[in-house]
């Protein structure tokens, strides 16, 4: 990750036209922009009206102006905010006087690096703001925004001092034995570390829920062929998006649909039917689909109740043990079975009809359960996979210091599996973090931001 202290310049608005742009400015020489751009700094934090003007003196635009003095702004530093009219010539022109005054367009993301650096956020909250302008749903937003509050720092936080008392306790008690402490046997580490990975268990419960919300679940729809996937598809997304046959292998290509279940993203995928087939085409499309089923979050396996499910035993019993699967009975309407939920082979399973809509809404609610919903308020932040990373590493040098605790009573080992748990938590936040990772997410941020 580069960063300096030359100021920094970007348009803060969406691109192309509309009645407002605004362009930020952050660094040490504002007040030396602010008196060629516009006659001098304006009163701080005061919505004031200003000429924009050019190197000859002449108008660019004319709008108001925000001045906003270090420490007290978002990124730390002296920030001035142009609020022009929205056009892209005006917006060009702006920044080319501002390149001018000695300022640099700013890289993506390098606004909230910058806060971060200047600890106005840490690491969790600036990841927040991104994902809160990319929230596609008011669940999701409203979840980017606690964490944008702090609300998951605040539990990072609160595991992170836990870990830090206990290697207190423990080093403690390592370097000087003549202090008698027999941490081993007096149960209180044992206790403690108990409490951290119940603390970290609930706390990877929440970041789950928060991560399916930002990033949706990967549902691939999966069987035998006509066994109804794609009219299954179609039932879901609410439009004819598949084309439905009852010619038996319809479907060659992978065909990808994006749904909302109460704010929450589902990535529907349908996929061939599996079979042994001696068509080139149609063994590609098999060969996609089974790459997609172990891409999956989840799996719909989707079967015929006029044939029953024992033909696809074999199938059933080639998919990923690690992928949850639920069975889903089609065509209920031609066999008689009522709609509803049950169990098939000790998987859960829906009985529908995708043709009738019957049992559709059944599958909705399976699915909502499966992500972790249980209302608006369900989840108490956003997260990300390297969140869930971090947390699980964690987990299993928790782990490790419990089993090591209790089988060898290695107080040294005990002490290091803990420092690397606090190590883990301590990547959220951005406390004990690459370079390279902070470059990697501020990259993917968008510019002005």
């Amino acid at each position: 990750m580069i960063s300096d202290s030359q100021t920094i310049c970007a348009v803060a608005t969406p691109p192309g036209r509309g009645g407002v742009g605004i362009v930020r400015i952050s660094g040490k020489e504002i007040g030396v922009i602010a008196d060629a751009l516009l006659g001098g700094l304006p009163e701080a934090r005061k919505a004031v009206f200003r000429r924009f003007r050019d190197a000859e003196g002449e108008a660019i635009d004319e709008g108001i102006v925000i001045y906003f003095p270090a420490p007290a702004s978002f990124t730390g530093e002296e920030v001035l905010e142009l609020q022009a009219h929205g056009s892209p010539v005006i917006m060009d022109m702006l920044l080319e006087r501002l390149v001018g005054l000695g300022a640099r367009l700013a890289r993506p993301g390098e606004f909230s690096e910058r806060a971060f650096l200047n600890d106005r956020l840490d690491l969790a909250q600036a990841e927040a703001i991104a994902d809160l302008i990319d929230a596609g749903s008011q669940t999701a937003a409203r979840m980017a925004g606690r964490s944008l509050q702090g609300v998951f720092s605040q539990e990072i936080d609160a595991l992170v001092n836990k870990l830090i008392d206990l290697r207190v306790y423990v080093e403690a008690a390592i370097d000087f034995p003549e202090e008698e402490i027999d941490f081993l046997s007096d149960g209180k580490v044992e206790a403690d570390l108990k409490g951290i990975l119940d603390h970290i268990d609930k706390v990877q419960q929440s970041a789950k829920t928060g991560v399916l919300l930002r990033d949706g679940m990967q549902l691939v729809i999966a069987g035998r062929p006509n066994a109804g996937k794609s009219s299954l598809l179609n039932a879901l997304c609410g439009r004819q998006s598949a084309i439905v046959t009852d010619i038996p292998g319809t479907t060659r290509d992978l065909l990808r649909e994006q749904i909302q279940l109460d704010g929450m993203p589902i990535h529907l995928i349908d996929t061939a039917g599996l079979r042994d087939s001696e068509c080139v085409v149609e063994q590609e499309g098999i060969r996609r689909a089974r790459e997609e089923i172990d891409r999956a979050d989840m799996i719909l396996w989707v079967y015929d109740a006029t044939s029953g499910i024992e033909q696809d035993s074999e199938d059933l019993g080639s998919l990923p043990t690690s992928i949850p699967v639920t069975c889903v009975c089609n065509k209920i309407d031609q066999s008689g079975i009522e709609p509803g939920l049950g169990e098939s082979g000790g998987r859960m399973t829906v009985r529908l009809s995708a043709k009738s809509g019957e049992g559709i809404d059944q599958l909705r609610e399976l699915l909502k359960k499966s992500m972790g919903y249980a209302g608006e308020e369900s989840g108490e932040f956003i997260a990300r996979r390297r969140h869930l990373d971090a947390l699980q590493r964690a987990r299993n040098s928790s782990a490790n210091a419990h089993q090591i605790l209790i089988e060898s009573r290695g107080g040294e080992l005990v002490a290091e599996e803990l420092r690397q748990a606090q190590n883990a938590l301590s990547e959220i936040t951005g406390s004990f973090t690459s370079d390279e990772l902070l470059g990697e997410i501020f990259s993917s941020f968008c510019i002005g931001k």
